[in-house]
């Protein structure tokens, strides 16, 4: 099947199927204990969800909480350097909390209220998803625990004291490489224990059905926003859209708004330090179809058939597999993959905050590097990047670790 076969305007009754699947991809593979833990949740989301009331409160959120929309800025001294190509940037870093997390954290927060949940469970990485999470959580008046690789948490100290500081509970998981994949491993673990009591808020576009189709229709917002502003803005389409990819919420939220037009879509995934097994995080590049945390996807895997260790700068894109609707996306050609090493990224990081004032998450500098990347390729045009968080989070490490090449030492 190729893109050109599929009904996008019909495409969201369409995927998932019933089941949880995007062609191949997705499903729920899970234990028995939690199968109906997972069936209460796609029940309440596809009813409550629906309802007037919680539709009704969650845009009065997004209102009056959030700051949503949130802008599209124009590059305009970047864009003069490198040429005759427009670069503009969907200024997710300006929605409350500092990054994409909180649309869906929201819609998970609110979705346990209605469903009279005491608790909420998750996993991070960069630490803007458990901060996001922890803010809906105190926003609703639920309890909180975020599980995150010991790695991590001394990789993304501020995030980390903002978990806290918002009441959230950070259990370190110090097991395996101790990064984002043992933190999704520990949450999974946690919940199977509480969930009568408490909702999985997970932090991406992964994991068995429902969630990876449920966060993508919380982040749909990014897309639906920028799609209209774009066109409010300049006239016209962008010739390309770009995006960040770990697991890929943010990217899938984007991409969905322009599905259905004739626009270039590519996801961005961390090359690291190369090509190497182990020295990178680019699952959809070089990964293989296989199950991991309840989902089938493309995954990298080890000798063994097990998901291989990975690696990235950005503490946010370091697991070893993504999100089913990309591999669907990728097997019927409507997103490009392509890939951004450490030292492109961290030179967009720093680009980008040079040029035009803005201090972007280091998972966000790989997509501003690919847009840079695609300014330089294209003759002519506009290449929309989302930039899905802002920097703060990793400037104590980037300065330790890169700050002598930047004149910072």
């Amino acid at each position: 099947m190729k893109f050109q076969d599929i009904d996008f305007n019909t495409y969201f009754q369409q995927y998932p199927d019933e089941k949880g699947y995007f062609g191949p991809f997705g499903g729920a593979y899970i234990a028995d204990e939690l199968k109906s833990a997972m069936q209460e949740i796609t029940d309440a989301y596809f009813s409550i969800c629906q309802s007037r009331r919680f539709i009704a409160e969650l845009r009065r959120v997004r209102k009056e909480f959030q700051g949503r929309p949130t802008p599209i800025s124009h590059l305009e001294r970047l864009s003069n350097a490198l040429g005759n190509v427009q670069l503009y940037v969907k200024r997710e870093d300006l929605n409350h909390s500092g990054a994409h997390k909180l649309n869906h954290c929201m819609g998970e927060a609110l979705l346990a209220k209605y469903m009279g949940k005491k608790k909420v469970i998750a996993e991070t990485g960069a630490g803007q998803h458990g901060v996001a999470l922890a803010t809906a959580a105190a926003y609703f008046g639920l309890e909180c625990d975020i599980y995150m690789g010991s790695v991590d948490i001394k990789k993304q100290a501020p995030n980390v004291a903002r978990m806290r500081i918002l009441g959230a509970n950070v259990i370190e998981v110090k097991h395996g490489l101790a990064t984002l994949k043992e933190a999704v491993d520990a949450a999974f673990e946690a919940y199977a224990r509480e969930y009568k009591d408490c909702i999985y808020c997970i932090g991406s576009v992964l994991g068995p059905h429902p969630f990876p189709m449920m966060v993508r229709d919380f982040q749909y917002v990014v897309g639906e926003e920028a799609r209209a502003q774009f066109l409010e803005m300049t006239g016209h389409l962008p010739n390309a859209i770009t995006a960040c990819v770990g697991g890929g919420s943010n990217a899938a939220g984007f991409f969905a708004g322009f599905l259905n037009d004739p626009v270039e879509i590519f996801g961005v995934e961390p090359l690291g330090r190369g090509a190497k097994l182990g020295d990178h995080a680019a699952s959809l590049q070089y990964g293989e179809e296989g199950v991991m945390h309840g989902f089938n996807s493309i995954m990298l895997k080890d000798e063994a058939g097990e998901p291989a260790p990975v690696y990235s700068v950005a503490s946010g894109l370091d697991y070893p597999s993504s999100g089913p609707e990309h591999a669907f996306w990728q097997k019927i050609g409507r997103v490009k993959y392509d890939v951004i090493d450490d030292e492109e990224a961290v030179d967009a990081f720093f680009t980008l905050a040079r040029m035009e004032g803005i201090i972007p998450a280091i998972e966000s500098a790989h997509a501003v590097a690919h847009g840079i990347k695609l300014a330089k390729q294209m003759k002519h045009g506009s290449v929309l990047i989302n930039l899905s968080g802002r920097g703060d989070k990793d400037m104590d490490y980037v300065i330790e670790h890169f700050g002598e090449k930047y004149g910072l030492k």
